[in-house]
């Protein structure tokens, strides 16, 4: 008799329902952003070398043709 009023209790106690489903929609929160990971990546490699490729053909302070700029004299 004791037995069959434990399994009773135990199938309607709800306690761990709600840790089920925060499991379930964690799991699905994960699933999802890899799947955005997965996606995007290529196009974001594809435009990361083209950007490579943009800046390393350029120089950066130099303009062909003009004098250098003389350095400042520290103030005494």
């Amino acid at each position: 008799m004791k037995l069959f009023a434990n399994i009773k209790s135990f199938a309607a106690d709800e306690s761990g329902a709600v840790t089920v489903d925060w499991v379930v929609l964690t799991a699905a929160i994960v699933g999802l952003g890899i799947a955005v990971i997965a996606s995007v990546q290529g196009g974001v490699n594809s435009l990361a070398n083209s950007i490579s490729s943009a800046v390393s053909g350029t120089s950066v302070g130099t303009t062909p043709g003009a004098a250098p700029v003389p350095a400042e004299e520290p103030e005494t």
